[in-house]
Formats: C-alpha cells, structure tokens, sequence
C-alpha cells in the first residue's frame, strides 16, 4: 500500500506544462538549494534529534521541529552538506565533467529520524514545492546522497528501491543494505559493516580478549552490527557476556540500566556499536559514574567525531580503539569553508545555527527580530571565518566528508556517462541522450558498476554496490590537553577476498595503562591443566583441571590433554612427555647385588669341592661317590650357579636367547649326573645278590652314555626353540603405566614350559629311584642324600610357577634366578656336604670299612 501512494504522489508530478504542476500536500523542510538543469538531493542529520509532537488529526500536522543537543546542530554534519556543496561547484567549474550542463542541489535536515527521512526522500523525489501553474515542472532529483544513519538508509531504500532511484549513501555501513533483490539502486562510499566486523573480530583475536560486552543502538545499524560481530567472534571462541541497547530517545533509566549491566560483569573490553548520538548520553553517564578501567572498542560512527573527544570523556573512554575509513584531503576546501557566511543567502537553512555556534552570535538578516536563549545578541555584521582555528576547518583528516564528497562524483561521472555515452575526460561533442528524459533507473544503471573519484583514481562497486574494504586503526590519546585520534594500523581487504591487518602496538595508548588489558570470564589454563566447562554459563566461562594420568597440555589453554605414545609418560607438571623409566634387572641395585654375591659364591663352592674330589680321589668316600659322574655333577652346579649371571643387565637379541637355553642344557646335564648317580646306586646294591648281572653291565661307558643322551633330548629341544621361535627382548607396559619393563619374551610358551617339563621329568625319575633305594644298608648310603635333593629341586621349581607367572617387571627375573640357585645350591649342599665333612672334618670315617657299613667306632 504504501508503495502505491507513493507511486501516485510521483506520478502526479509527471504532467506536462500545459497542466503545470500540483501537489496535494507539502512538507514544510527547510532547505539548502541551487537550481540546475539537472539536480541531485541531499538529506543529512543536521540536527540530530526530532521533538516529538502530538497530532491531533483535526487539522494539518505542523511542521517537523529538529535540535541537537543543547539545541545547537551538529557541526560535523553541518561539514558534510558544505562539503557536497563545494562537490557540486567544483564539478560545474570542471569543463570535463558535464560540460555546459549545470547540476543543482537541494539538501534537507533528517533530524536523524526514519519519519522525517522519509518526509525528506518524498520531498526531494517530488521535485519543487512551490511551482506557477504557467511554468514548466522543474525536473526532480536524478539521485539522492542520503543518509548517515542505516536505519534512515533503509527507510529511503525500501521506499524509493522499486522506482530505481539512485541512493548514495556516505555513512550507512549496515549490512543488511548490501541486499540487492531489497535495495537495488542502493549504493554506499564506505564499507558495508560486514567488513567492519571482520576488521573488529581481528582487533579483538589479536588482543587475545575472549569476554567482552557489547553495546548497540536499537535500530538496523546496532542490530547488525553487534550481530554481525557476533557471529565473527564465535569463530575464534570468542564469548559476548552482555549486549546493552540504547538510543537517542531513550528515558534516563534505560541508559542507567545500561550502565548498571556494565558495573556489574567482569568483563574489561566493551565494543560500542552505536552512532555518536545514540551513546553520547551513556557516555556521560559513565563519565559521571566514574567506570574507569574499560577498554572500549568503537565503531567507525563514533571513534572521529568531534564532540565526545574531549578530555572530560577521555577519563573514562582514554585509550579507545576502533576503525575508520582512510582519511583524505580535500584541495581547496578549506576557503570554501571559511568563505560561509549567513549573509550570501539569507534564506539558506543551517547557515545561521552554524554561524551562531561558530561565532557566537546571532546573525542580524531580515525576518530576525529576536537573539536566542543561546547567544543572547546579535551580530555586528563585520565577524569572519578566516583566521578560526577550529576543527571543522581542518581538512587534512577527512574521512566521512570525503565519502560524502565520493558520492557527489560517483552521480556525476554517472550522469556524464549516460548523457554523452562517454566517461569523463574523453572528448564529448554533442549529448546523445535528452536532459529532459533522464529517468533516475537510467542514472542507477550507469553508476552501477564503477565509481570514479576526482583525484584520477578507480573504485569499483562489487555486486552488491558496495565499495573496497580499507579501515585504520584509531586510538584515542591525550596530548597537550586534546584528544587526538591517531592512526596505528590499518586494515585493507585483497583482491582475492583475503584481509590483513596491521597493527604498531608498541605506540597504543591504554586506558589500563602501558600493559595490553585482559578480559577473561576464566583465568586462561596454564600448561598441564584442560578447560572443563561450567555447566549454565558460556563457553568461555570454566574450570582448569589437571590432565587425566598419561595425558599432557603442553600449551596454555589447551581445550584437551593429549595422550603420550607408549614409550613417554607425562612429567610431574603433565606439560610434556618424557621417556619412561626403563626397568630391569641391574646389576647395580641391591636385588642384582645379591644374586651376583650368590652365583659366585654357589660357583666357587663348585669349583672348591672339585678340587677336593680332585685332591682326595683315592679315598674310599670319594670312590664310593662315583667320582667321575660327581665331577660331571659339580662342573654342571658350576654352569648353573652361572645361568643367573646371564639374567642380569638389559636384555639383549644373544643374552634372551642364552639365559633361556643355558637354564634349560645345565640343569638336564646336573639332573642327568644326579640320574646316573641313582642309576648306579640302585645297581650296586643289586649287585649284591647272587647271580644279578646289572652292575657289570651299568659301568663307566654306560653312565657317560646317560648323561650325554639326557642331555642331548634338552639340546635338541632348545635348538628347535631358537630356530622356531626364539626369546627377544620385549618392552612390556602393562605392569606400570609411567615405565617399561624390559624383559626377555619367550617367544614360545610352549618351548619354555617343554624345557622345565623335560628337567622335571628327569627329577621326577631321580625322586623316585632314589626314593625305593633309601634303606638300602650301608652306613654311605648316597640315595638318602639324593632323595632329600631331589625334594628341594622339586618343591623349588614346583613353587616357582604360580610365583613367576604372577609376579609383575623384573620380578619375574629375581624368581628364575632365584629358582635357579635355590636348586642349584640345595642340590650342591644335599648331595657333597656330607662327603666334605668327613672328608675334611672326619677324616677317621674316611675308610672302606666305615663305608661299607663296618662297625662305628
């Protein structure tokens, strides 16, 4: 519907002179106006707040009432019209640039309001107001420069979108507005604040802060911003605690709940993305209150402007950081400026509220009877502007006013275009399109693709009429009493979609002091701890847990710990992985000591009682022990007394392969001595009965034949083990989670037990022979000796097995040997200690007749 009456209020417009030209209603707006052949419209928020007013639908509306604060108008603002202005004279004194074609301008006050924009965008649309029915219609605008704010841009775009009109906007950056199927004949001269988020999400990871709050203007350009920032900053992880809202309008206790959602989160970095009028009355506020001890982050709507930079805000707001679009200067400018006077046009709107803030007084013109509230006199008519030094003639660091001064060109080189079917600069000859058919979707369709600015340079709008991103960094600084805003990085877009931001963070001023703020909800994780998060509350916000056994963060913050490989285990702080501890068998602890002291010793008592055998071989006791077989036996103690030796130290490819398969040859070689030393016992004794032939058939021959077959069975046993599956050395973890035991593997089970199964059955034959020929007379009765040995060796290794396979690491390896010299030694001690005591204690029992079961002394 409302299109339709706007469609209707333009088309009553487009009647021809024999009709002139009506309008059925009117807005009354006060206006900066210059007729030309062609005209261009302007609508900027002079000043920024409209006083509302009640209708009371019995009579016309009356007219829109606009103040600034303190009833003064906005200086900055007031710049940007003066600035289109001077764009639209210099353009007309361009012999390139629409040659003999005069452009004009009308520019009216939005007050910063959506209603009144819109009043102004139908104005401008309309064409002029007042016009002699005898008289041509004055052409309408071709394109509109409008407007500041987002919310006011689209108000304009929606409504004048559909007719194709061209709207310019130099301060619009919202987003949303880059919509080309809502708004497209919308285009802008600064960045939309898609790429401002980007900008802001980058300044905020750099930093490193991960809780901020945010403040918006509860309208289009707030909204989304804060959630175009958002939803940026959540891709870092990154956590927005607060979102406060405010506006121009608001009442005073909204403003204080903002302040109070301030004071009370703990958050140290706030972004502020709101226009220089909406948060000037928080910004009092909080200057008032004293919150101190904030890093604020701006927008480009506020970081520049002029009225909030002084150094009573600066205590609170010292040190701020945001983006602006590049500054530029303007070459001629500033006499222009300094050339305003209200006493040119009279009738001109704004000149008079400029010249009265400037000056500081009131105008003397016609029409003006009385001084205002504000200056309380009137003028002399002699003031001039030539020798102020104030900040509105400073044209080196121009930045909106340039945009504005963009747009202004961008319209011209499109109408030069569509009017001479040639850019500006190439020689144009005759027009080859008629002024008075110009329709602004033509206008639109010229400009459409590339923007071309007075300096020689090319911009290009992309598709969606948006132009190059390229911000600085401003930081605010107090020097010599005076806010400056200084320039400390950039941040540029590419080509190829990629951005780079640039940063000299040595020269930024904090509000915190000379230290980069933190803003954390949870102090940041120090390495060896992991972020647990709080349940209810945002991702930023958690607890530091150690790491779980066998995990390490060897960064800060880590969100996970990350196990160690097998061979590492963490160090006492879980920031890293050191080797395990490597166990095994030493010969340096006590356990290691011991066994050697008890192999050497068992060894040595071996080769000791050899030498005894050897030196008294050719007494009875040594005879009757069948001295070759009991120094077979000793030199096999010998041997196995050693084998412990081999399971000592770290294991190795040869030592696995020579513990096992030494063990296994020595002891079937002891068991088989003790085998044929029973075998002979038994057959001796027998022999005593008439007519028994086994002991001449069980001599020497026979006994050797014994011992080396019993021991060829274990030989080949261990041979086929090492060809088959041989031991190797093995890491083993399962026993402890921060070492590795090293150990020699088996390799096959089956070998293993085979081997101890064989050694058993030969003890078992002994056990038993020697068992049946105990009583057998004889004061030297040696089976009694073997049958006790044999016992000892039995319930040895017997006991061994439920031990070894349950003991964990090394221990398994102190078993073995222990085993080992268990048998070794109770073999050792059972079968020669009761021949070296009488050999070397009783040497009066040494006799045959004693031995032969003779009558005891």
């Amino acid at each position: 519907m409302q299109k339709i009456i706007i469609f209707f209020f333009l088309c009553v417009l487009d009647t021809n002179a024999e009709s002139g030209c009506e309008l059925f209603g009117r807005f009354e707006m006060p206006s900066l106006f210059k007729e030309g052949r062609i005209m261009i419209g302007g609508i900027f928020p002079v000043f920024n707040k409209e006083i509302a007013t009640t209708s009371s639908f019995v009579r016309e509306p009356g007219k829109v009432i606009c103040a600034g604060y303190g009833l003064l108008l906005d200086l900055r603002v007031f710049r940007w019209t003066q600035v289109m202005i001077f764009a639209v004279e210099e353009i007309n004194k361009n012999s390139t640039i629409l040659p003999n074609i005069s452009l004009g301008y009308r520019i009216l006050n939005s007050c910063a309001s959506p209603t009144n924009t819109l009043r102004a965008a139908l104005t401008l649309a309309g064409g002029i107001e007042k016009k002699e029915s005898n008289s041509s219609c004055p052409p309408a605008i071709s394109a509109l420069i409008a407007e500041s704010g987002s919310t006011q841009s689209l108000a304009v775009a929606g409504t004048l979108g559909p007719f194709r009109v061209p709207i310019v906007s130099y301060f619009s950056t919202c987003a949303c507005l880059s919509d080309r199927e809502k708004y497209p004949s919308f285009f802008r001269t600064i960045p939309s604040d898609y790429f401002q988020a980007k900008a802001l999400a980058a300044l905020i990871r750099h930093f490193g802060w991960q809780w901020i709050g945010a403040i918006q203007s509860d309208n289009d350009y707030g909204r989304n911003g804060v959630l175009a920032f958002t939803e940026e900053v959540k891709k870092f992880g990154v956590c927005v605690a607060f979102v406060g809202t405010v506006l121009r309008t608001y009442s005073m206790d909204k403003i204080l709940d903002v302040v109070e959602m301030i004071k009370q989160s703990t958050v140290k970095v706030i972004l502020a993305f709101v226009p220089e009028g909406d948060l000037y009355p928080l910004m009092k506020e909080v200057v008032k209150q004293n919150i101190t001890g904030i890093q604020w982050i701006a927008s480009e709507a506020w970081i520049t402007a002029a009225r909030p930079s002084t150094p009573e805000m600066y205590r609170a707001f010292g040190g701020a950081l945001g983006f602006v679009v590049q500054k530029v200067e303007i070459p001629n400018l500033k006499p222009f400026l300094t050339s305003i006077s209200p006493y040119k046009d009279p009738n001109a709107a704004f000149v008079g509220d400029f010249w009265e803030v400037m000056v500081g007084c009131r105008p003397n013109l016609p029409g003006t009877q009385t001084v205002t509230v504000k200056t309380k006199k009137f003028c002399t008519g002699n003031e001039t502007l030539e020798n102020f030094q104030d900040v509105f003639f400073d044209v080196t660091h121009l930045r909106v006013s340039y945009n504005v001064y963009n747009a202004v060109y961008a319209v011209a080189h499109a109408l030069h275009h569509l009017l001479f079917c040639k850019k500006p600069g190439e020689k144009a000859e005759k027009l080859c399109f008629n002024i008075s058919e110009i329709q602004p979707k033509q206008v639109r369709s010229r400009g459409e693709n590339t923007l071309h600015l007075s300096f020689e340079d090319d911009v290009f709008f992309d598709e969606n009429g948006d132009p190059p991103a390229a911000y600085e960094l401003i930081n605010w600084q107090l020097k010599d009493g005076q806010v400056q805003h200084v320039t400390l990085g950039h941040f540029l877009s590419t080509a190829s979609g990629e951005y780079k931001l640039s940063i000299h963070e040595d020269d930024i001023v904090w509000r915190t002091g000379k230290k980069v703020p933190s803003s954390l909800c949870s102090n940041v994780c120090t390495a060896g701890t992991r972020k647990a998060q709080i349940k209810g509350k945002p991702v930023c916000c958690f607890d530091c847990i150690p790491c779980a056994e066998g995990t390490i963060a060897n960064i800060s913050g880590a969100a996970d710990c990350t196990p160690c490989t097998k061979e590492f285990w963490p160090n006492e702080r879980k920031d890293e992985c050191i080797p395990k501890a490597k166990e095994f068998l030493s010969y340096h602890e006590p356990m290691g000591i011991a066994i050697t002291v008890v192999s050497l010793l068992g060894a040595t008592l071996s080769l000791a009682i050899i030498m005894v055998f050897v030196r008294y071989g050719g007494t009875p006791v040594v005879k009757a022990s069948n001295s070759e077989l009991s120094c077979f036996l000793l030199f096999s103690l010998f041997l196995c007394f050693l084998c412990p030796l081999t399971f000592i130290s770290r294991p190795t490819v040869w030592t696995c392969m020579l513990r096992h398969t030494a063990f296994g040859v020595t002891f079937a070689l002891c068991i088989s001595c003790v085998l044929g030393k029973t075998i002979v016992v038994v057959t001796a004794f027998k022999a005593t009965f008439p007519g028994n032939m086994v002991a001449g058939k069980f001599g020497p021959t026979q006994q050797r034949i014994i011992v080396f077959s019993c021991t060829l069975v274990q030989i080949v046993i261990c041979i086929l083990w090492l060809n088959l599956n041989p031991p190797f050395p093995d890491m083993v973890f399962r026993y402890s989670n921060n070492k590795i035991v090293l150990e020699c593997n088996p390799g096959s089970e089956a070998a293993f037990y085979t081997v101890l199964g064989y050694i058993g059955i030969l003890a078992f034959i002994c056990l038993i022979l020697a068992f049946l020929a105990r009583k057998l007379p004889d004061n030297f009765n040696e089976a009694k000796c073997i049958t006790f040995s044999m016992l000892v060796f039995c319930a040895v290794w017997i006991t061994f097995i439920p031990v070894y396979i349950s003991s964990p690491g090394k221990f398994t390896v102190a078993v073995e040997t222990f085993a080992i010299l268990s048998s070794a030694l109770g073999l050792l001690i059972s079968i020669f200690a009761p021949k070296c005591y009488i050999i070397l204690l009783k040497p009066e029992k040494n006799t045959k007749k004693h031995v032969m079961g003779g009558k005891k002394p």
